[in-house]
């Protein structure tokens, strides 16, 4: 946070309760680390090297105290600073104390390592899985239903550009490419890139291409593209929100995104067998992700699953981004004559 912001006002004993929450060193360390990412009680006891019981009564403190949020998602709960003025409070005084060097420098060091080996687990699930993954997809979720409200939400209007974001097997590539000149897919895995290849090259998909890249750094300027897809990639996130933050940097001004996810599900064994960090995503937590990247909400729609996938629902989000609208807002109407 800038310090020559105006401070949130928290009054005399909400901050005299959040000084004596944060006034301990564990606990400092612990909002240090929050304030660099959502993070499980398992994360902080293998980056703080304390038990686990221990963790937990300093989290269960800051959160009484208002300084950070609890979001549970199955078994596991994410933990992240808080968004009100209790958050603003704690992102005041890290900003203070400054992280460069000693305790909190190490602490971020060894979160990095734990981002590392935990990237590198997914990367092993998704090489390993990269010629099934459509059929594993078809386990949980109708393919086809998804896809015709996919091509409803886009439309049948033709557009320049598309950017298909954890692109896989370039599925995405195949069901929109017709509608636009011009389509990109990115994916930080070499092995689905392989696949997404080899299915543009079968269906001669000559406007589409992949490349191999970092959704948390996407290798384009802004204003890029004219529709964003992110179909089935958020969660398997960290942090999914700051995805959605990079997939608006590259859209054009009046350029659409359009989200893919799990709804909220209790199927713990996604996570454990299919490298899922979470457990789907919560409609209130993409709205907020959305509206904090000036983009203005379309459309919300949730497809239930049936038979084996019946305690799954996707849901699909539709955005525009404002800077158009508020052009469109602003202009004189024009009447046709």
């Amino acid at each position: 946070m800038n310090l020559t912001e105006t401070p949130s006002v928290v009054g005399f004993d909400r901050a005299l309760g959040a000084l004596k929450a944060a006034g301990e060193a564990t606990r400092l360390r612990i909002l240090a680390l929050l304030a660099r990412s959502e993070l499980t009680v398992k994360d902080l006891t293998t980056i703080l090297g304390q038990s686990q019981p221990r963790i937990s009564r300093h989290l269960k403190l800051l959160v009484e105290a208002e300084l950070i949020e609890r979001n549970p998602e199955g078994s596991w709960v994410y933990y992240r600073l808080g968004e009100g003025a209790g958050g603003a409070f704690a992102r005041q005084l890290l900003g203070a104390m400054g992280t460069g060097e000693g305790v909190p420098a190490r602490d971020a060091e060894r979160l990095a390592e734990l981002k590392r080996r935990q990237a590198a687990s997914a990367a092993a699930y998704f090489a390993a899985n990269a010629e099934a993954w459509d059929t594993i997809g078809r386990l949980h979720v109708a393919e086809e239903a998804v896809e015709r409200a996919i091509l409803e939400a886009v439309g049948e209007r033709p557009f320049e550009s598309l950017l298909d974001i954890g692109t896989g097997t370039g599925r995405m590539l195949e069901l929109l490419t017709s509608r636009c000149n011009r389509a990109v897919g990115v994916d930080a895995s070499a092995d689905m890139l392989a696949v997404a290849r080899a299915n543009i090259a079968r269906a001669e998909l000559s406007n589409a291409q992949v490349r191999l890249a970092d959704i948390r750094n996407l290798p384009f300027g802004r204003d890029t593209f004219d529709v964003v897809v992110i179909h089935q990639v958020l969660h398997f996130l960290d942090d999914p929100a700051a995805a959605v933050r990079e997939a608006a940097r590259v859209l054009r001004p009046g350029g659409r995104m359009l989200v893919v996810d799990f709804a909220p599900h209790e199927l713990e064994f996604l996570r454990e067998e299919h490298a899922h960090r979470r457990l789907g995503i919560a409609r209130s937590a993409m709205e907020t992700w959305l509206k904090r990247t000036d983009l203005d909400i379309v459309e919300v729609r949730d497809l239930a699953g049936s038979g084996e996938a019946s305690a799954l629902t996707v849901s699909l989000w539709l955005a525009r981004d404002r800077r158009m609208s508020i052009a469109d807002r602003s202009a004189p109407s024009q009447e046709v004559a």
